[in-house]
């Protein structure tokens, strides 16, 4: 069956509305339907929040996705959220889907493109601004010359993390919240505390910053939490 819809995978930034791309904008305003991802546990979606400025009378359709590790766990679930997706397209309607910071960068919306871009479906994938590169511009954290920088999800096991940091001049720890003391102390192991800074939910109404993470290790964080530090010389 042909499909006149076209679909976006629209990356919203952050959380700062005014970090959405020219092309995001437009992607948004010339869809009939916008894809708003959420979790199982919260009813709102942060990555419509950042976008509403932007939405005038789409329909808005709430699509729920399990955070997960291993994509063939919740495959049905994937799967059902995408044939949605494809009803719309194959009745002619442009849709969006958004997601925070990139499309393409530990995003949901990855899932759901590797099950359509097989499909016939017309797909354009849009960036965004990642959120530590936004955190490292809000905070003033440059990466310099030669510096190695990695990129490391807090939730990666305890010794892929340590690996990580051994080689690294700079370091981005996303997703900080269910382990942050641990990480503090893998950061001070490594000579890389002191220059720890931690932004959580950034550009949103409720962000934080946290310049002496050690001196609030035993806080609670919410999942949008991100570190940018460097070794210790």
């Amino acid at each position: 069956m042909t499909m006149d819809g076209k679909f976006f995978g629209v990356g919203v930034g952050p959380g700062d509305p005014e970090l959405l791309t020219v092309k995001a904008v437009n992607a948004i305003k010339n869809s009939n339907v916008i894809i708003a991802p959420k979790t199982e546990k919260k009813e709102g979606s942060v990555a419509l929040q950042i976008a509403e400025p932007y939405i005038s009378d789409a329909k808005i359709i709430f699509q729920t996705f399990p955070m997960v590790k291993n994509f063939e766990e919740s495959q049905e679930i994937f799967q059902h959220n995408a044939n949605q997706i494809l009803e719309c397209l194959r009745a002619g309607k442009n849709v969006s889907f958004l997601t925070l910071g990139d499309p393409m960068f530990f995003s949901t919306y990855i899932y759901v493109y590797e099950i359509l871009k097989n499909s016939g479906a017309q797909i354009e994938t849009i960036s965004g601004v990642p959120a530590f590169l936004a955190i490292a511009s809000h905070v003033g954290r440059a990466a310099y010359g030669n510096d190695i920088v990695t990129i490391i999800p807090a939730t990666a096991p305890k010794e892929k993390i340590v690996d990580a940091l051994k080689f690294s001049d700079a370091t981005v720890l996303m997703k900080v919240y269910k382990n942050f003391s641990e990480i503090v102390e893998l950061l001070e192991s490594e000579n890389m505390v002191e220059n720890a800074v931690l932004v959580s939910r950034y550009g949103l109404d409720d962000e934080k910053i946290l310049h002496d993470v050690k001196a609030h290790q035993s806080d609670k964080l919410n999942y949008l939490s991100t570190i940018l530090t460097r070794r210790t010389k």
